[in-house]
């Protein structure tokens, strides 16, 4: 029955997509976090008690909890008309594995991505090399025209499906050459713009049915289900994390204005995060362009003083930027600056989401051994963070300490030194 309700409610979200003409525009409004219909409807009834039968390591339940609680609808200062905020990031924070890769698997495995313009793969990444877009070529050959699908990899047909999945994966063509050129490492990955990119030419009802389609199988898959596209064997299966969506209903009740901040496509994650009761004007992610019959482009929609079709997706510091300009509206370049404790609380998994954690009040780290992130986790600077591992499947133990001194890496990708709130670097780190 729970999984029956689940995909009934993923459905419904997927129905909620415009598939008619329209002006070029994002994947989702610029909601403001104080809108009057979303603030009366919070605050009003007990707040939710954290559930004692979900697993939390320490005194975790406890301390955020207390977090939740210091600014919440119950405490003195609380204003209905100008509430909290809390973050999230998706993908590997609130779930067990990454909802980004299992959709771009689903459009290469079901024959849904289609032959780019001009038959040129340069016109799905301008970050594609030129090595890669010649395997491409040589891979998936030009048979299929422009705009129409490349058939679903079957025993005998899997050289396209191969040589997709070796650049996303691996960051290689099958051949060993890089297939990526490089950019600013702290504003865009171009694998995971690719994701996105590679639905261009669909409408946002269209990517969303795909989503609750990929759901139903990957929610219902056992774990550690792998799935085979072409020659690749790949992940095939999901969760939420029981205890995040609890934290999220935690937040709600106690009148904050929760969002989800992710690099991963606006229409997947806006489509899955009504499982965890986040609506999709509260989800932030690659919001891509659409055209003037209303299919997504493979450009997205800008941030700060980087304009739509610009170098920028959600991802380290463009997580922030994001943030400050969807949230709390902010518009050009002071959409970059880090605001120390703007929002209350924030929770994330990777070094990817570092910037935005750090910028607000008490923090949350996944510990997926992500040594930038788990450096400022156990340095637990001010005393305002704590660190789980992961609900399902944790990490072993780290034996060896994190080495701060290298855990940082810079716009061209260079390692570099962890440092605090005060640019003092940070020592290394071991988990106790």
């Amino acid at each position: 029955m729970q999984n029956k309700l689940i995909l009934a409610t993923l459905l419904a979200a997927a129905a909620c997509g415009d598939d008619g003409n329209h002006a070029v525009q994002p994947d989702a409004p610029a909601a403001q976090p104080d809108s009057p219909e979303v603030a009366k409807s919070k605050c009003d009834g007990t707040p939710t008690d954290l559930r004692t039968d979900l697993a939390w390591d320490h005194t975790n339940r406890e301390t955020l909890t207390a977090w939740l609680d210091e600014a919440g609808c119950k405490s003195p200062g609380f204003d209905k008309t100008h509430r909290p905020v809390a973050l999230w990031d998706w993908d590997n924070t609130i779930s067990k594995n990454d909802f980004g890769d299992a959709m771009t698997y689903w459009f290469i495995s079901h024959g849904k991505v289609l032959q780019p313009p001009g038959q040129d793969w340069h016109n799905s990444s301008g970050y594609l090399t030129d090595a890669a877009v010649t395997a491409l070529a040589a891979a998936c050959g030009t048979t299929v025209a422009a705009g129409q699908p490349f058939p679903a990899p079957t025993a005998t047909n899997h050289d396209c499906a191969d040589e997709i999945l070796s650049i996303y994966d691996n960051e290689t063509t099958r051949a060993g050459t890089a297939a990526w050129r490089q950019g600013n490492m702290r504003r865009l990955e171009p694998a995971f713009a690719w994701t996105p990119q590679l639905m261009a030419g669909y409408t946002h009802a269209e990517v969303q049915a795909e989503t609750s389609a990929m759901l139903a199988v990957e929610l219902a898959a056992a774990p550690d289900t792998t799935q085979t596209i072409g020659t690749t064997t790949e992940n095939g299966w999901l969760r939420i994390y029981d205890q995040q969506k609890d934290l999220i209903g935690a937040a709600q009740s106690r009148g904050y204005d929760v969002y989800i901040i992710t690099a991963s496509p606006q229409d997947v994650i806006q489509t899955a995060a009504a499982m965890v009761g986040v609506p999709a004007d509260h989800v932030v992610g690659i919001r891509s362009k659409t055209d003037a019959n209303g299919k997504l482009t493979t450009s997205f929609e800008g941030c700060g003083d980087v304009p739509d079709g610009g170098d920028v997706i959600p991802y380290v510091q463009g997580k922030r930027c994001y943030v400050n300009k969807v949230v709390y509206g902010d518009t050009g370049a002071v959409a970059w600056q880090r605001h120390l404790d703007r929002q209350w609380f924030a929770a994330g998994d990777s070094d990817s989401d570092v910037e935005f954690v750090r910028d607000a009040r008490y923090h949350l780290a996944i510990n997926r051994n992500k040594a930038d992130l788990m450096c400022h986790a156990l340095y637990n600077e001010r005393g305002t963070w704590v660190y789980n591992q992961m609900f399902i499947e944790p990490k072993a133990h780290k034996a060896t300490p994190y080495a701060c001194n290298t855990a940082f890496s810079d716009e061209a990708g260079a390692a570099g030194q962890t440092r605090d709130e005060g640019g003092n670097p940070i020592p290394p780190q071991s988990e106790p």
